[in-house]
């Protein structure tokens, strides 16, 4: 079994294509579609296969989607550990301007889960959560699913003597700040969901760190990571500060730069990288991923050199 278990919860078929124009009234005649994996955990898991590692990914699929989503699935260089629900896997459609270059995304609810799915969920991670090893949580939460899921998670996985590595957003996210001393091990956000709980904007790295460090101490998390866009990312533990950044890279396509980072990162740490470390391999595969055509998530070559190229530096 892999040292690092992904989740997704609320995973989606993704369909990419590309049309002339996009206008409001007109039959758009849109290129041959290219569908691929989609979801937070599973593009984690698949980051880190093109990194040269290996990922155990669990999903929860269900549907005739489901079934075309396994297919799909079983040619990425991941292990799939499928959890069946009931309903139809969402999809999701990413539309690219040929025009203009701008990329329109599309994307559908997923299916309500009951009560008894999510408690059963917590039951099927905790069964496969790799002793010693992390487990990334990425992604949308589906309809139904607790808020404090993450939570309730994370007591799993630690009781598992395992670490969570948390990628949400949303009412999820709010509810972290609720909870007291929760136990998610790295706690990852963009910078408008920071801005969102702070409840106020950044004019700063040294704004962005504070809030990252206020983080750490109201023990949300033990490490948080904020992520700046092409600004790169912010890092904070109880030991230190750190911004890193690449330098500016062609833009293709932002599909799949958060998951680049964190899978990345989670290879990076699992291998016993420094957390500063970690953060300059996080930050060359986000920039990596945006340039990747429509859904295409890092290249192991652009990320190796990207991370010679970033710069790192304590704040």
């Amino acid at each position: 079994m892999s040292d690092i278990l992904t989740v997704t919860l609320n995973p989606a078929l993704d369909i990419s294509t590309t049309v002339d124009h996009v206008r409001p009234g007109d039959k758009l005649r849109c290129a041959a579609p290219v569908r691929d994996t989609g979801g937070g955990g599973i593009n984690v898991a698949r980051a880190i296969g093109e990194l040269g590692g290996m990922a155990t990914a669990f999903v929860a699929l269900s549907g005739f989607h489901g079934q075309e989503y396994l297919d799909l699935l079983r040619h990425e260089p991941v292990t799939p550990e499928v959890y069946e629900i009931h309903g139809e896997t969402r999809q999701s459609l990413a539309v690219t301007d040929r025009s203009t270059g701008k990329q329109f995304r599309f994307v559908m609810p997923g299916p309500r889960w009951s009560p008894d799915e999510a408690d059963g969920a917590l039951d099927a991670i905790a069964a496969v959560t790799p002793r010693g090893g992390y487990v990334v949580l990425s992604g949308s939460q589906p309809p139904g699913v607790p808020l404090h899921f993450p939570t309730q998670l994370a007591a799993r996985v630690d009781e598992a003597g395992a670490r969570l590595i948390l990628d949400t957003s949303g009412a999820p996210l709010r509810a972290l700040l609720n909870v007291g001393s929760a136990r998610q091990h790295v706690l990852r956000l963009d910078g408008a969901e920071s801005e969102d709980l702070a409840g106020r904007s950044f004019a700063s790295h040294t704004e962005v760190a504070d809030f990252a460090e206020d983080l750490v101490k109201r023990g949300v998390a033990e490490v948080v990571v904020l992520a700046l866009g092409p600004d790169g990312s912010v890092l904070a533990t109880k030991g230190g500060r750190w911004h890193s950044n690449t330098p500016p890279v062609p833009v293709k396509s932002k599909v799949g730069a958060g998951d680049s980072f964190v899978g990345a990162f989670a290879l990076a740490v699992e291998r016993g990288a420094a957390w500063q470390d970690a953060l300059v391999q996080g930050v060359a595969a986000a920039s990596a991923a945006v340039m990747s055509d429509a859904t295409g998530l890092c290249q192991k070559a652009d990320v190796e050199a990207l991370a010679k190229a970033a710069t790192l530096a304590r704040i």
